[in-house]
């Protein structure tokens, strides 16, 4: 049995993100050959995020902390701490409105080894 504090991964990933020129930092904290799922933490730094991409299939976002945006050709949700949203099938985008960390949940398909 292994865990994560997710806290303890948020501040970190924060405290990277606000330095990065990018803006955001990110770590995969479950997900190998042995799982059926991959759960990735992503931090932004207020005002940074992800442009425009595919959907990656089957996926969930979790919001950790802070507030974000998920933007498709569609419309907009707004997340804030605690929210939950099936990620749609297609293109996207993702913006913090304020220093933010989201859980990106994948499905990678086939049985579990």
């Amino acid at each position: 049995m292994s865990s994560v504090s997710l806290p303890v991964v948020v501040d970190e990933l924060l405290s990277q993100a606000r330095t990065a020129s990018s803006g955001r930092s990110a770590r995969t904290v479950r997900g190998h050959a042995e799982h059926r799922l991959r759960h990735t933490v992503i931090a932004l730094a207020a005002g940074n995020g992800l442009s425009d991409h595919e959907s990656p299939g089957e996926a969930t976002l979790q919001v950790l902390r802070g507030t974000v945006r998920l933007t498709t050709p569609d419309g907009e949700w707004r997340g804030t701490a605690g929210d939950l949203v099936d990620i749609p099938n297609v293109r996207h985008g993702l913006t913090a409105d304020e220093d933010s960390a989201v859980m990106l949940t994948v499905g990678l398909g086939g049985s579990r080894v």
